[in-house]
């Protein structure tokens, strides 16, 4: 998956405590000038951005979602994610799973597996300069 072609980056698991990678990928796609839609159902907004509480809410222009949470729960939002018809996933090492894989085979999407969000867009400018 080439990231120079992403804009808007739907993260599920993103949450507002400043510790866990579900925030920290957050202010760093953020700070990047990534557009990122947290998902995550206990939260209305996070770092000042609206939440959606599940990925059927998400609009359909987003350029990926990445998932930052437990297998067990990424294999549901992946199902839920396919069903509403986004085809790329990205999972953050330790949200993969063989389960996810053979899913994401056998419905055809493409998908990233192992790979950190953050060290694959470092230093690199996404955002237009004006």
């Amino acid at each position: 998956m080439d990231v120079k072609n992403f804009k808007k980056i739907a993260l599920v698991g993103a949450t507002p405590n400043p510790t866990k990678y579900g925030n920290i990928i957050l202010r760093d796609l953020k700070a990047k000038g990534f557009e990122v839609l947290p998902v995550n159902p206990n939260y209305d907004e996070i770092e000042g951005l609206k939440c959606y509480k599940s990925v059927k809410e998400l609009p359909r222009d987003v350029d990926v979602i990445v998932f930052v949470v437990p297998p067990k729960v990424g294999l549901q939002v992946a199902k839920e994610a396919i069903d509403a018809g986004f085809r790329k996933l990205w999972f953050q090492p330790g949200a993969e799973s063989e389960e996810i894989k053979e899913l994401l085979e056998r419905e055809n999407v493409e998908y990233s597996f192992i790979k950190c969000i953050m060290v694959e867009t470092s230093g690199k400018k996404f955002f237009l300069e004006v």
